[in-house]
């Protein structure tokens, strides 16, 4: 398994539209392969383990993706829903999702790729009908589109994550200033 798939955004929905990277500019796609796919729903937690993901999978998990950001976009935006993307959201959610089991080792859920896209849709369902519509931002990161939920003090966050982006705008921040500001000679 690759283990850079990145969980920053506070809701398992918000992260999988984000695997589309850098959407205005220089698109990179996370769900390059079935493996990638099944990959991240392994590692986002949602399920233990998943039968191994085909390129149909890949083509309508990046659907559900697309529809997932259309109308968490929207929302943020206040902007009316894409009937269209509420379509597909609301096919994919459902579908039969993974059901958890109880193991003598604890809770287990095995899925297809189908089921697990069922939870992811589920999420985004609950999440923009939900009470944290308000608190969803887009990373202020020009070179970042992930949308996440803000639940800091005083929703003062600007970044997706600081490892993924806070660092980075912070830098590029401070080398410019040190670059704007005359040196001195002794």
């Amino acid at each position: 398994m690759n283990l850079d798939h990145v969980f920053v955004c506070g809701n398992p929905a918000l992260d999988f539209a984000a695997t589309l990277r850098a959407r205005r500019s220089a698109r990179f796609e996370m769900f390059a392969t079935p493996d990638r796919l099944t990959a991240w729903y392994v590692e986002s937690g949602i399920v233990d383990a998943v039968s191994p993901a085909e390129d149909a999978d890949v083509e309508q998990a990046k659907t559900v993706r697309e529809a997932v950001y259309r109308l968490v976009t929207g929302r943020r935006l206040g902007e009316a829903y894409d009937r269209a993307a509420l379509t597909v959201l609301n096919n994919a959610a459902r579908t039969s999702p993974a059901v958890p089991q109880l193991t003598p080792s604890g809770r287990w859920t095995q899925a297809t790729p189908e089921e697990a896209l069922s939870l992811v849709a589920r999420h985004a369902v609950e999440l923009l009908g939900g009470p944290d519509v308000p608190l969803l931002k887009e990373c202020g990161n020009p070179e970042c589109t992930r949308t996440y939920i803000d639940r800091s003090r005083g929703t003062r966050r600007q970044w997706c994550g600081m490892d993924s982006c806070g660092n980075k705008i912070k830098a590029a921040a401070y080398r410019a200033r040190k670059k704007a500001t005359p040196t001195t000679p002794n």
